[in-house]
């Protein structure tokens, strides 16, 4: 285990359109959706109807196979829809907002164990925060991981700045790793150089540097306690490490986050202040043709103009559709709309399709974790469970290959392949 871990593979893609420090706009929706698709492993039974009053911390879905992980309601206010995808999917569940809010009470007496504080997470609706290491499905009420992990920074292209996003909500911070301490010992990753999380006590403190992906808590976790067969570990975001203080210290459920607007074709940049769950449109405005994605460009979610900021997402990446094909590209000596060492207008154009799979050293040098990249990504295209975990599935999850996406001469979707050997493993070894 190292306190310091200086980091050299990786590489840090310099897109246009990064977020100024500043708040352009706060946001009080009209309406707010609780996504279950943003939950994996959750299977959600609906706890209300259209027409249904609730408060902000209400439970509006629970677990049909673990009925006491609850999803609550950001906002006080009535179920205006219920939506639902093909053969009755339960989507989302949209909210009117009240002009006066109101919350349910949940104390604010600081947990003094283990049962407490699961108890809190469970009632709160925040238990879906934490997620599970192997195979990233949310944690299991039942379980006592060996460490919780949570990384105070981000190194995604144009990602939100968790120093100006979260540097004012230490206390809450505080109190969020002192209540999940009594479950497991709790580990915080730090950018070097940055001395406003640097403070945190009841944890051990790790500084990190190097490019991206140094800011995934899944590489951190590799050097730190690596995750082997029959391990577990739990990992949360500072967003939501922060939102536990906040309920412990206000008795309040507050998802209230400063929202990273980037991107090239972003009409304006910048951070906006709004609710989990708020339309994309009240948030930004998209033009015609143009791609809103909730997180970053290698991770991200397509969320259309008319989707909801998910439970994860502090960023909102907008990008042009790249529909012109660029005629012989292949024999241009300079692209400049291509990765060089300026800041370039990214657009969706892959330059490109699926093409024979080509064994190269680039997934290596964009992988800082004591794994073989190329194996592991063979193993999962074949389905074989020995390989799987013989060279390393147990330690990572589709955002820690996303650079193998970016420079894939094969256009292979590294990180779908991934996430196909990672059900796999759940399905058989389940």
């Amino acid at each position: 285990m190292s306190n310091n871990l200086d980091l050299k593979k990786g590489l840090n893609i310099p897109v246009k359109g990064a977020a100024a420090p500043e708040v352009i706009q706060t946001v009080s929706p009209d309406i707010v959706a609780v996504k279950p698709t943003d939950f994996k492993g959750l299977v959600p039974r609906l706890l209300v109807k259209e027409g249904d009053t609730v408060k902000a911390g209400s439970p509006v879905m629970a677990d049909k196979q673990r009925p006491e992980i609850l999803l609550t309601s950001p906002v006080s206010g009535t179920v205006q829809q219920v939506v639902r995808g093909e053969k009755r999917k339960l989507l989302a569940v949209v909210v009117k907002a009240d002009a006066k809010q109101e919350y349910v009470d949940f104390g604010t007496k600081a947990p003094a164990s283990a049962a407490e504080t699961k108890d809190l997470l469970l009632k709160s609706g925040l238990w879906g925060a934490l997620i599970q290491r192997p195979y990233g499905v949310m944690a299991g009420p039942e379980d006592t991981p060996k460490a919780i992990f949570v990384s105070s920074f981000s190194t995604a292209p144009l990602a939100a700045d968790l120093e100006f996003t979260l540097g004012d909500a230490l206390k809450d911070i505080q109190a969020g790793i002192d209540a999940l301490s009594l479950v497991a010992p709790v580990h915080v990753s730090v950018k070097k150089g940055a001395n406003t999380f640097a403070q945190l006590k009841n944890a051990t403190l790790h500084t990190v540097s190097g490019p991206h992906p140094a800011g995934n808590v899944g590489v951190q976790i590799s050097h730190i306690a690596p995750v082997m067969k029959g391990d577990l570990v739990w990992t949360l975001s500072l967003l939501h490490l922060a939102a536990i203080g906040h309920v412990i210290n206000t008795g309040k459920l507050d998802l209230t986050r400063k929202v990273a607007v980037t991107g090239p074709a972003a009409p304006k940049t910048g951070y906006v202040q709004c609710l989990s769950g708020t339309p994309v449109k009240a948030i930004t405005a998209a033009a015609q043709g143009v791609r809103v994605i909730g997180g970053d460009v290698l991770t991200g979610e397509i969320l259309g103009a008319e989707g909801y900021l998910g439970f994860f997402q502090n960023q909102l990446t907008l990008l042009q559709e790249g529909y012109e094909r660029e005629w012989f590209g292949w024999a241009k000596p300079f692209r400049p709309k291509v990765h060089s060492s300026s800041w370039y207008n990214m657009d969706t154009n892959l330059h490109g399709g699926p093409r024979a799979f080509v064994e190269t050293k680039c997934f290596e040098d964009v992988t800082p974790m004591d794994i073989f990249p190329i194996y592991l990504i063979k193993a999962c295209l074949a389905g074989d469970i020995e390989k799987m975990e013989k060279f390393g599935i147990y330690e990572v999850l589709p955002e820690d290959l996303a650079l193998c996406d970016y420079v894939d001469p094969s256009k292979n979707e590294i990180q779908a392949i991934i996430q196909k050997g990672i059900d796999l493993m759940i399905k058989e070894m389940a």
